[in-house]
């Protein structure tokens, strides 16, 4: 298995610290707003690494922190007039949710920021005894010219940086590019040595990293925009507290784009995934992913996702019954399937390969359909259809009835209230409760034995 890793800009053959054990550290979000295309971009791709390497046979330990003590979050905690810990509280749920709907699995560990803390102060105290770090005010920095590798990972020549860099008011630092792994906070930090602060946002995830992955990992993944600074200062911290590499293969995602531009909550052009799944299954959303590279940007359309969707329904429509029993190893579209993944996750190819079996499937070829299932599956596609708790689907009802100004008490009575509506050549209420239902993420299909409805995926 071959993957491309940032820090030599190559795509170099896999090789476990340990043999058949991988440890895998991804970047997670800070929590403070909903989830957008770009975080779907980047927590499917992983997802899918996670999947395949655990389907390639091996023991996979997938750490994803949560960032829950941050700028952002304090902004948003007095604006609302919340805690910090509300808001965090609050907006990780939202994330948990959104991950799900994706069918994105949850990292074996998943840890907060602000549960890790006593980690962080160790960390940042073995910096400053070393000389790499210092205190100034109760703030705590870096002296980023005394790791001599700094800007490896990002290709950036130390005097190239030097020029951009600024000292912002109220910072003491010695030099412009050191950055802050403790900051002052009397309002709402954490005790520690240096006084009341809290954590640099680097320092979080080498922290938490290390408690739960070791001092050196495999694979640390996440999105592009964050190769500089985050994981350079990541480098930088974690090696000159550790004494030995931090990260063997160094994996990022690239960006979505709208109209060109990445997009980003800053820039006020994000999609929210909820928003989202309201048009598009998880199934769609992902096939929209995976036929790019996860290298390469991803222009986001409407067009791109209608082609997806069409896509996914087929693959998932094909016709076929799975044989738990078969060998799936001997067939040569599972042996091309492993050829595109190992090709560091060229998922296009291996789409290429499940439409493939879709059409073998669909004109009859036994083994076609156990393939394409199984295959599928490792991609994160699910073949089950949504369903509705006992109370979910109560509570989608109360909002119809609410919707439609009647009370309804059952999808019958309401499929049966369209019915008699369309008799009646009433085409405004038929069409106001297949979009409401709509809305609700309920699909009816009519054919000629009735109406049925289903969720959407």
């Amino acid at each position: 298995m071959k993957l491309h890793n940032t820090y030599n800009n190559r795509v170099e053959e896999f090789k476990p610290i340990e043999e058949n054990k991988v440890k895998m550290y991804v970047c997670g979000p800070t929590v403070y707003d909903n989830a957008h295309l770009g975080h779907a971009r980047c927590y499917i791709t992983w997802d899918v690494l996670y999947r395949y390497l655990k389907f390639k046979g091996y023991d996979v330990t997938y750490c994803r922190n949560v960032t829950d003590v941050d700028d952002k979050i304090l902004k948003k905690a007095e604006k609302e007039g919340k805690t910090p810990e509300e808001v965090s509280r609050f907006w990780y749920n939202k994330f948990s949710e959104s991950m799900k709907a994706l069918n994105n699995l949850k990292p074996d560990i998943e840890p907060f920021a602000t549960k890790t803390l006593g980690e962080m102060i160790a960390m940042n105290k073995e910096l400053i005894s070393k000389g790499y770090a210092y205190e100034a005010d109760g703030d705590v920095y870096f002296r980023v010219k005394k790791f001599g590798k700094y800007g490896s990972l990002s290709g950036q020549p130390i005097d190239q940086l030097e020029s951009g860099a600024r000292i912002e008011v109220g910072e003491q630092k010695e030099d412009p590019l050191d950055f802050a792994l403790w900051k002052k906070d009397e309002k709402f930090g954490y005790k520690s040595p240096w006084g009341i602060g809290r954590p640099g946002w680097h320092i979080e995830c080498s922290a938490m990293s290390r408690k739960y992955l070791g001092k050196t990992i495999d694979i640390h993944a996440g999105g592009a925009d964050l190769i500089f600074p985050h994981h350079e200062n990541e480098i930088a911290q974690s090696e000159c507290a550790n004494g030995c590499k931090f990260v063997n293969y160094w994996l990022h995602n690239g960006f979505v784009t709208i109209n060109k531009e990445k997009m980003s909550k800053s820039l006020g052009n994000f999609l929210t995934i909820d928003d989202l799944l309201k048009n598009y299954d998880s199934n769609t959303i992902r096939f929209f992913i995976l036929t790019n590279h996860y290298r390469m940007p991803v222009e986001f359309s409407d067009e791109a996702l209608t082609s997806a969707q069409a896509g996914a329904k087929r693959m998932l429509n094909a016709k076929g019954e799975v044989n738990n029993n078969l060998d799936i190893t001997q067939y040569d579209e599972y042996k091309a399937f492993i050829e595109a993944m190992d090709d560091d996750l060229n998922t296009s190819k291996a789409l290429a390969v499940l439409f493939d079996l879709t059409n073998k499937a669909n004109k009859g070829v036994d083994y076609a359909y156990t393939l394409l299932h199984k295959l599928a599956t490792t991609l994160g596609f699910t073949f089950e259809k949504a369903t509705l708790s006992e109370e979910e689907l109560t509570e989608k009802l109360a909002k119809i009835s609410t919707e439609l100004g009647e009370s309804f008490n059952s999808m019958d009575e309401i499929i049966e209230k369209r019915k008699t509506a369309r008799a009646e050549k009433d085409w405004e209420t038929a069409d106001k409760i297949r979009i409401t239902l709509d809305k609700e993420g309920i699909i009816l299909k009519d054919t000629k034995d009735g109406t049925s409805w289903e969720v959407k995926n």
